[in-house]
């Protein structure tokens, strides 16, 4: 924690019926499994939030039909919000690794393997004296987590510390690991499978469970970090392309934020991308709109004074004409 950080206690929101089951499924599941457990005393306190699970971007028509995306909502999430006591939280700059090298290290290999983390947040231990900091409050009392949960600032870069440390020999070597996502490879059969066995027996010594039914063994070719990678190299998902493709003209500055994003992330394959963008990039300009006004008063300005200069005084038959000017000027745009 930061020096002087004092211990932040908030209450519970109001939630409706449903999301109330939704709640307790989640806290009984997690008493269950020994992840969390009641606490009464804690000063640290942060309210729960219940969010849609997102399952991927399509296109609809809202009722002025016109095609806008939205988010396929396949359930609900159970969230703490600890974003108060992240502000006072001292973070871990460990680094992530960069997705463009990780995808170039693991590209051009003929035989892969595939491995998931199982829920692997919750297989990192909490400090005994910092687990009354993630208490939280529901409907059905205050509960502190054993394991360590999402949302906390320091969860990444402690997650992706632990498991560098599990694979600090293999990685770069035969195997890549970029958060619970693990990427096993080999120039043959054979070397792929003794490379597989070596990280198996790995997992076994350190107590990392996998996920079986997200791993895939023995394969030619994969996702990773959405990008398909193979012997070829590295492709994109033709999937997300195709999304891309289909998404309708943004109109508001959140929508071109997000045709950016979901553009952004294949700029590696688009030759010139900033000039392409930069158009877009630059109606997220803050003070976008005062610049433009600023930029057509001076042009009104330096046209009136050379209008004067060569034809007399320049006639304006109305004082408002370039209040007028300018405002054509705003609505057209």
């Amino acid at each position: 924690m930061e020096e002087e950080a004092k211990p932040i206690r908030q209450f519970q929101r109001r939630l409706n019926p449903h999301l109330q089951e939704v709640v307790r499924a989640e806290v009984l599941k997690l008493l269950q499994a020994g992840i969390i457990y009641p606490i009464s005393d804690s000063p640290w306190v942060s309210p729960t939030q219940v969010v849609p699970k997102k399952s991927g971007i399509t296109v609809v028509q809202n009722e002025k039909g016109e095609k806008i995306t939205t988010r396929l909502t396949s359930g609900w999430r159970v969230c703490i919000d600890y974003r108060k006591l992240n502000v006072v939280t001292r973070k871990d700059h460990f680094p992530l690794p960069f997705i463009d090298q990780v995808l170039e290290r693991v590209s051009g290999h003929p035989f892969y393997c595939f491995l998931d983390g199982y829920s692997g947040y919750f297989q990192i231990e909490i400090d005994l004296a910092d687990q009354e900091k993630t208490t939280f409050t529901c409907p059905f009392g205050t509960y502190a987590y054993r394991r360590m949960p999402f949302g906390l600032c320091n969860a990444p870069a402690t997650f992706q510390r632990c498991m560098l440390s599990i694979f600090s020999d293999m990685v770069e070597r035969i195997m890549e690991v970029f958060m619970d996502d693990i990427t096993v490879y080999g120039g043959t059969f054979e070397e792929c499978l003794v490379n597989l066995e070596a990280v198996l027996h790995r997992c076994i010594e350190k107590d990392l469970v996998l996920n079986w039914e997200k791993c895939h063994f023995m394969v030619r070719q994969g996702i990773v970090l959405g990008h398909i990678i193979s012997e070829k190299g590295i492709e994109v998902d033709k999937a997300k392309v195709e999304l891309i493709v289909k998404l309708p003209s943004p109109t508001t500055v959140k929508g071109v934020r997000q045709f950016l994003g979901h553009a952004g992330f294949y700029r590696r394959f688009i030759k010139g991308f900033s000039s392409l963008s930069k158009p877009l990039c630059e109606l997220l300009a803050k003070d976008m709109l005062v610049t433009r006004l600023l930029v057509a008063w001076h042009i009104l300005e330096l046209f009136t004074s050379s209008w004067g200069s060569n034809s007399g005084d320049a006639y304006f038959p109305n004082r408002s004409s370039p209040r007028l000017a300018i405002q054509w000027l705003v609505g057209d745009n």
